[in-house]
């Protein structure tokens, strides 16, 4: 297999925008995806082991990385889980993936789960790491969250104030919301933080990253919302993993919150505290392992 770093990062027409990727191994077909304020680059630790068992595609969300970042709608919906969602679906199609495997973090991790929701077909095993669903997050938010997550609240706040503040210097932002976490930034090898600077500083990160977070305060919650007075609910196995250091265990009821929308449920924390894949990638392939079946097989 080909060093992460040494892979092209390809862009691919879909959903009337471009989407950028990483692709290599061999097996069933794996969606790979990021969350804020990173890029697709998180998986560099884990893709060695993963490619061995599996075709991955890590893939940048629209706003994010080297995919494209569509203007601001007033309704947010150019960045709303569902149709970052359709993205990835669109993605996974155009390569030849008409079910698949996810693997998700963060705001990726949401997307996910939308994906799930709306493209049921599509999915086969799901593993999220370090969410509770959003609208219960939302709903249940406590001082100690607010304080811990204080960029969920900023970002929302109308245009340009969030984004003009971030454009003044977007690698300070960076570094203040990765860094800010247990552990601080020694989680991150040198070419990851490299790769994650570098798209920070491309145009329209901050507007991208405003909106993804703007869209998950509006209209993924009338979406959410809709969705269980409909009873929606992942039907497909669902692993649910956090960092034991971090604020989404120590705030919300992580297993009960998933078992209330959710079928197939299991799950635990992780010796770490948000950057799962980068702090513990060793932990999390052994939870990888058994929820995809390679435990014996080589």
């Amino acid at each position: 297999m080909t060093a992460f770093f040494d892979l092209p990062v390809r862009r691919h027409e879909v959903n009337g925008i471009h989407i950028a990727a990483r692709i290599d191994g061999q097996g069933p077909p794996l969606l790979l995806l990021h969350g804020h304020p990173q890029t697709h680059a998180i998986w560099h630790r884990v893709w060695p082991e993963l490619t061995r068992r599996h075709t991955c595609v890590a893939a940048d969300l629209r706003g994010y990385g080297d995919s494209d970042k569509p203007a601001a709608t007033p309704d947010h919906a150019a960045h709303s889980k569902r149709t970052m969602a359709a993205d990835m679906v669109a993605l996974m199609r155009v390569l030849g993936h008409q079910r698949f495997d996810v693997l998700a973090h963060d705001r990726g991790a949401r997307v996910a789960h939308r994906l799930a929701l709306d493209h049921a077909d599509a999915v086969g095993r799901m593993m999220l790491l370090d969410i509770a669903p959003t609208l219960d997050m939302y709903e249940n938010t406590t001082r100690a969250f607010a304080q811990a997550y204080y960029h969920w609240f900023w970002l929302i706040q109308p245009a340009p104030m969030p984004e003009t503040m971030i454009e003044r210097d977007p690698v300070f932002y960076l570094r203040s919301v990765m860094g800010g976490r247990p552990g601080g930034l020694a989680h991150f090898s040198a070419e990851a933080m490299a790769e994650y600077e570098r798209a920070a500083r491309l145009p329209g990160w901050a507007t991208g990253i405003c909106e993804d977070y703007r869209a998950s305060a509006t209209l993924d919650l009338e979406h959410d919302r809709q969705g269980r007075a409909a009873g929606e609910r992942l039907r497909m196995p669902l692993r649910v993993l956090w960092g034991e250091r971090g604020a989404v265990g120590r705030n919300f009821d992580v297993l009960g919150l998933w078992r209330a929308v959710a079928d197939e449920v299991t799950g635990g924390p992780l010796p770490g505290a948000h950057y799962l894949a980068e702090e513990t990638p060793d932990a999390l392939l052994r939870e990888v392992a058994g929820f995809l079946g390679w435990d014996g097989r080589e």
